[in-house]
């Protein structure tokens, strides 16, 4: 190891007392970006504020109030519990919990199957998911999309339109239960080749073979990393990062060479021909030969001496779009197939890797059928084939008509019994929701048009839900609810529901459509927001306050959570308590509060200091 490369215990020390825990990642991050080895990271789980971050960013996640194995929730989150965790680590007596197997429906009809943690593996794998992604993100392959942040989908898709030009083959990718047979000899082979901390490396490694719980009946797990953990995504890309170095360091520079190919014969023959046409002075036959010519590839598309590769990688789906004979699309199919078998010990799916010609057949990849444009009308401001051999995105057929099915029967756009005792704001935020995620994610296809099907059978089961819940006529209701509003190019019609809240409070208001359905060539949607912490956030400042939010007592608080903002609405209740007024009037899902406020708040028999009636001071 050259000389400075060493993580020194000086610095290891320093950065172990740096309170800032932005700094700390970001010491890590350089580390990363310049390809220095890690030592001693272990150490890093011993900063509190590591914790406190991790815990403002998945506190609001809808898996957080969910039990894994034990009853164990966010609820009663505590400075204690972190530091119980951070004593544990110390010592090195820290054991996972097995997660709880559940299974949730695929598209294909399958189950897939769940793991979900306990809270305190929960937070202890996001502060670990923080470390790798500040150390491996600047390392990853800019191939690779997925579960990284200010990349996505879309960014992936993108990559394909704007660089992918001449695509002759296109090789869909998809490998077979990726998520379950990762090799956690692999895995931790490749975290040794960068982090040397055999106390880290032990941590995963126990981590990886915790096991799970089905039908409260123990399983070891051999091999693997359970999806629905919060580590699993950059674990996987670690893995995987292995792929993306082998195409990127043997598969595209075998298969990218030559500068450009050769003029095509038979049309520099006809625009030769077109020449001496238009000097003879034959300029009606020019002009045909000329747009004869305009039918053929300008460039010879045999070229021996020429051939171009691409690739793609978003989570265990990968793309390639090779320009050149099939023959050599098969091969390169079987290196992968060889490189994944003996390396990464994994299978590729025999059903869903195929080998599309780009011309004649549409390759899927991310919900999108992709296309090789051939237009030979369509030119640019020097009357050259703009779009020719240019990638396209299409939305799939198939997927507009299942959308619809949602809302039919019969053929027809029904009404949603199911929704019927909701209000007419939620109704209609709710059809809303569904319409709009899914244009959103379509916008980058060409004929993002054809989802007008999908919005006139959205409104009309809209509209006849709520005809149907207030016993009148789909026509009255257009007549309510309709309105025009205006967008960049032009007025669209949409439904909408406005709540009035009265006072100086804005009111509430619903909207379904507005939406314009116009392609856009650039990627927006990311898998998640850019994070920002540079400062923490409220519900730990809250928590690092020490004060009770109910009886005013000083000391170590817990914060009391709630699933949603709807369940403190119980029928039944008189007079709502005093924990419930707060966080109503507030509209947070979390109070922090002492030990005995918040016992008292699970038995629901009020403490006499902690739930006076905030108008009378009466006690309960």
């Amino acid at each position: 190891m050259a000389k400075g490369d060493r993580w020194s215990d000086d610095q290891n020390v320093q950065v172990r007392e740096m309170r800032n825990a932005e700094t700390v990642l970001g010491v890590i991050r350089e580390r990363g970006r310049r390809r220095l080895p890690l030592e001693d990271i272990y150490r890093q789980l011993y900063n509190r504020e590591l914790y406190l971050r991790a815990y403002g960013r998945i506190y609001r996640n809808d898996g957080a109030m969910t039990p894994g194995s034990t009853p164990e929730t966010v609820d009663a989150m505590s400075l204690e519990k972190i530091g119980a965790i951070i004593g544990l680590l110390r010592e090195e007596r820290y054991r996972w919990t097995p997660v709880r197997r559940t299974y949730i429906p695929k598209k294909s009809g399958k189950l897939r199957p769940l793991g979900i943690p306990t809270w305190s593996d929960k937070l202890l794998q996001e502060v670990i998911r923080s470390l790798l992604e500040a150390y491996y993100e600047p390392q990853f392959s800019r191939h690779s999309h997925g579960f990284r942040p200010g990349r996505g989908c879309h960014t992936a898709l993108g990559e394909i339109t704007q660089h992918w030009r001449g695509v002759k083959w296109y090789i869909e990718g998809d490998i077979v239960q990726c998520f379950d047979r990762l090799d956690h000899s692999v895995l931790l082979s490749a975290l040794n080749e960068r982090l040397h901390d055999h106390r880290f490396l032990r941590l995963l490694s126990n981590l990886l073979q915790a096991g799970y719980l089905e039908d409260w009946k123990y399983h070891g797990t051999l091999s693997g990393s359970p999806q629905g953990g919060v580590i699993s995504p950059i674990l996987s890309n670690v893995y995987l990062d292995r792929l993306d170095q082998f195409a990127e360091s043997v598969l595209l520079p075998a298969y990218n060479h030559g500068d450009r190919r050769k003029p095509h014969p038979p049309y520099m023959a006809l625009l030769n021909a077109a020449r001496r046409h238009w000097d003879a002075g034959h300029p009606d036959e020019a002009r045909r030969q000329r747009q004869q010519a305009q039918r053929l590839a300008s460039r010879d598309p045999n070229d021996p001496n020429f051939r171009r590769l691409w690739y793609v990688r978003y989570a265990d789906d990968f793309l390639l779009g090779f320009s050149g004979p099939r023959e050599e699309a098969e091969r390169i199919k079987q290196r992968l197939q060889g490189f994944l078998r003996e390396t990464l010990k994994l299978e590729l799916s025999q059903e869903k890797t195929l080998i599309t010609h780009a011309r004649t057949e549409a390759a899927r990849f991310l919900g999108y059928e992709i296309v090789t444009l051939d237009a030979d009308c369509k030119h640019d401001h020097r009357g050259q084939r703009c779009i020719n051999g240019a990638p396209g995105l299409k939305v799939p057929a198939a997927v507009i008509r299942e959308k619809c099915s949602r809302y039919m029967r019969r053929g027809k756009p029904i009404h949603l019994a199911a929704r019927l005792q909701e209000t007419d704001f939620s109704i209609v935020t709710q059809y809303q929701a569904e319409y709009r995620g899914l244009v959103q994610y379509y916008l980058l296809a060409f004929n993002v048009h054809r989802l007008w099907q999908l919005h006139w059978v959205t409104s009309l089961s809209l509209v006849k839900t709520l005809a149907n819940k207030f016993r009148t006529s789909a026509r009255q209701v257009r007549r309510k609810y309709q309105t025009t509003i205006d967008t960049p190019h032009g007025t669209l019609k949409v439904l909408e529901v406005v709540v009035e809240r009265g006072g100086t409070k804005k009111a509430l208001v619903a909207r379904f459509g507005g939406i314009e359905l116009r392609w856009q060539k650039s990627a927006t949607l990311d898998d998640r927001p850019k994070d920002v912490f540079s400062v923490r956030s409220e519900v730990v400042q809250r928590l690092l306050a020490r004060k009770c939010e109910l009886c005013g007592a000083e000391g170590d608080c817990q914060v009391h959570h709630v699933r949603k903002l709807a369940d403190l609405s119980r029928p039944g209740r008189s007079e709502k308590p005093l924990w419930v007024k707060r966080m109503a009037a507030r509209r947070r899902k979390t109070l922090v509060v002492c030990r005995q406020c918040h016992e008292a708040i699970h038995r629901e028999r009020p403490k006499r200091h902690a739930f006076k009636t905030e108008t009378t001071g009466e006690l309960r």
